[in-house]
């Protein structure tokens, strides 16, 4: 069977880039897409080297860096690959991959980790995070998001079968495209944790520091609970934002290798998380660790974290919700069970991913 793996843009290894490694294990003889790569040469390891069929982008002038702002290109990119050839096409798309042209015949699976947050859920945000929600700037960039949302639409008929990330993310390709979906959580590399009894009496949040993950809030939340000690690690643009809010209980690690991360997950006497996400992978590392999770309760959380039992939930992402949960969780008496909390995690393993996709594609190519 010839098939063609389509993937939005090869720049670094995060959420989706685990997705494309393990479609690659299930599918080692796929060809590769994607509308650039830029990866360096010690982080192909999970695209085994493989070579890549890249778009006209991958030569545009300050792309390796810039690429978002050729979003207005990206449909007409991702349009201009040629995938006639094969029987199974598969996207991993959170922007345009789902919009490679297909013929008559072919099967496209869409792992959807998103439909296009800029044209539909979070274009309010985008536009204010970017200086485009006023003037005639304004009015141009929310035209040419119409002109993406518009694309975006027509092209769900190329796709065969849509596989959600989480329900949360059913329900937006239901919402916003009409069609049905399965969903295909994630694989969570839980084998490269392992989980322990003894909690220290600190508690612990890391993620890449961008408005919607919240950080600012939490390190505001604890500055407020000058008794209890937060460590945050992770850096990004609201690095300094996060560094005013802290007190002196507060401490920034900034960016850690792994092996220092996994530690302060397995000792941490819980993880804090204030995004609403499409899936989340940190608090489900955190509980393969044993470590319960406080957890703002929006989005795949509600799908990944059972409330009493793996952690609780905060209903806002406000400071005094944040203080209420940490304290509920400390008085409640609850005494949460690390063998429990690990076997939640293991729910998400690499290995169902690779299980539940090859019986998607047997069922999908008949």
């Amino acid at each position: 069977m010839r098939v063609a793996l389509i993937h939005d843009w090869l720049v670094t290894y995060a959420g989706a880039e685990r997705l494309l490694e393990q479609v690659l294990e299930v599918c080692p003889q796929a060809d590769l897409f994607s509308l650039i790569d830029f990866l360096p040469p010690d982080r192909r390891f999970f695209i085994k080297n493989k070579p890549v069929q890249t778009s006209f982008l991958q030569h545009f002038p300050l792309v390796r860096t810039k690429y978002r702002s050729y979003l207005p290109f990206m449909p007409a990119a991702i349009e201009s690959l040629d995938v006639s050839k094969y029987d199974l096409v598969i996207s991993v798309s959170h922007a345009v991959a789902k919009g490679v042209r297909t013929c008559p015949g072919q099967r496209h699976i869409c792992l959807c980790c998103s439909p296009i947050r800029y044209a539909w859920d979070l274009r309010q945000q985008y536009l204010e995070e970017s200086g485009l929600d006023r003037g005639l700037k304004g009015v141009l960039a929310n035209f040419l998001l119409d002109r993406i949302k518009a694309w975006d639409l027509s092209v769900t008929p190329r796709v065969t079968h849509f596989a959600a990330i989480s329900e949360y993310i059913g329900r937006r390709i239901k919402n916003n495209y009409g069609r049905n979906y399965s969903v295909l959580y994630p694989p969570v590399y839980v084998d490269r944790f392992a989980p322990i009894e003894k909690k220290e009496n600190f508690y612990l949040t890391a993620s890449r520091m961008v408005p919607y993950k919240k950080v600012p809030l939490i390190a505001e939340a604890f500055s407020a609970m000058p008794e209890k000690e937060l460590f945050i690690i992770g850096d990004g643009p609201e690095f300094s934002k996060v560094k005013g809010k802290a007190g002196p209980n507060v401490k920034l690690l900034g960016y850690q290798e792994n092996h220092v991360l996994t530690d302060y997950l397995q000792r941490a006497r819980a993880f804090v998380f204030a995004a609403e996400e499409d899936f989340g992978i940190a608090p489900l590392e955190a509980q393969a660790c044993g470590t319960p999770v406080i957890a703002y309760g929006a989005g795949a959380v509600k799908e990944t974290i059972i409330e009493g039992e793996t952690g609780l939930y905060f209903e806002n992402q406000t400071v005094e919700s944040i203080i209420d949960a940490v304290n509920r969780f400390e008085s409640g008496g609850k005494i949460f069970d690390v063998a429990k909390i690990r076997r939640n995690a293991e729910r998400f393993s690499s290995e169902r991913f690779r299980t539940e996709l090859s019986e998607l594609v047997a069922e999908v190519m008949g």
